[in-house]
């Protein structure tokens, strides 16, 4: 069965598969990143989970994976194939695609986490159809995939769609970017799994319990989930305004609770709109196997590129 290799590499860890042409998971596994033995460790890692994929594929399978795909957080050169910066992961400059070309002897696709996962929600999960669509997954920071007609836009230097970065209270809470007031410091996951801690002085409560206590009625917890909303909204509006996507995806930790974060959203984003166009505001389908899929369709296209390639010599 024709299938190619999917990693999806996290701050903490890696989610792998082998994916058919039409973006079945024919296979998947998990495995600890590894971050503590450091950075050359980590990418040791990688190369051995995907030779560990291709052995997996060629036994189950009967013939080699024809690709694979590499998500990985951070700053991406996907042109190049390296994977610039990883704060999380601590490598600077990694060769990453060529490190697994020559571990795997098959094409490499390199790909950021994000975008990735936005590239799967829009080809086939809530985004499936739109046009236009903005992916922001809501976790430990916050980021954004736009999509345009099946593909991610990555930018000219890389840093497309870093929406957690628009600054949404100037001279707010410093940001580890350099700024002040960063959407992600107000609206994440760990930014609201941080604020409910302090104002209900349990110091292990997450963004979870927060979501919980605010369907209990609780007034701090309502109080901390609305400024939460209230700057995802005000980001979101700016985004809108700038990009006007058809579809806006909403995924992560955050948005695990549901119509607790997407009623009051969907109102705020409605009452700040004058002239633009309200886009459909909706969650995430494919859950935290987004990122490994998208790995696997940015194998495929890598295969698909590389036949038109031939065909035309």
């Amino acid at each position: 069965m024709r299938h190619v290799i999917a990693l999806d590499v996290g701050g903490t860890g890696m989610k792998a598969a082998l994916v058919g042409a039409d973006g079945t998971l024919l296979h998947t596994t998990r495995r600890a990143t590894g971050r503590e033995r450091g950075p050359e460790a980590v990418i040791e890692g990688i190369l051995d989970f995907a030779a560990e994929l291709r052995a997996c594929g060629e036994e189950r399978f009967g013939e080699p994976a024809r690709a694979a795909g590499v998500a990985v957080p951070g700053i991406i050169d996907e042109a190049e194939g390296i994977a610039a910066y990883a704060a999380n992961l601590g490598w600077r400059d990694v060769p990453l695609r060529k490190l697994l070309t020559d571990r795997l002897g098959v094409p490499v696709a390199l790909g950021h986490d994000v975008r990735a996962g936005g590239l799967a929600e829009g080809r086939i999960g809530a985004g499936r159809g739109a046009d236009r669509f903005l992916f922001v997954p809501l976790g430990t920071g916050i980021a954004g995939a736009i999509g345009i007609d099946g593909r991610v836009e990555a930018g000219a230097h890389g840093f497309a769609g870093e929406i957690g970065h628009i600054v949404v209270r100037p001279g707010g809470t410093p940001c580890p970017c350099g700024q002040h007031g960063c959407l992600e410091r107000f609206a994440s996951a760990a930014a609201v799994s941080e604020a409910w801690a302090a104002a209900g002085g349990d110091p292990q409560a997450d963004a979870a319990d927060c979501a919980k206590a605010v369907e209990a009625g609780d007034p701090r917890a309502i109080e901390v989930w609305r400024e939460a909303v209230d700057a995802l909204a005000d980001g979101l509006v700016t985004a809108l305004t700038l990009l006007d996507p058809r579809t806006l995806i909403i995924g992560g930790g955050l948005a695990e609770a549901g119509e607790t974060l997407f009623s009051p959203l969907r109102d705020a984003v409605r009452q700040r709109v004058t002239f633009q166009k309200l886009p459909a505001i909706v969650p995430a389908a494919l859950g935290d196997t987004a990122g490994c899929l998208g790995a696997g369709l940015l194998a495929w296209d890598l295969l698909s590129t590389t036949d038109h390639k031939e065909e035309s010599a």
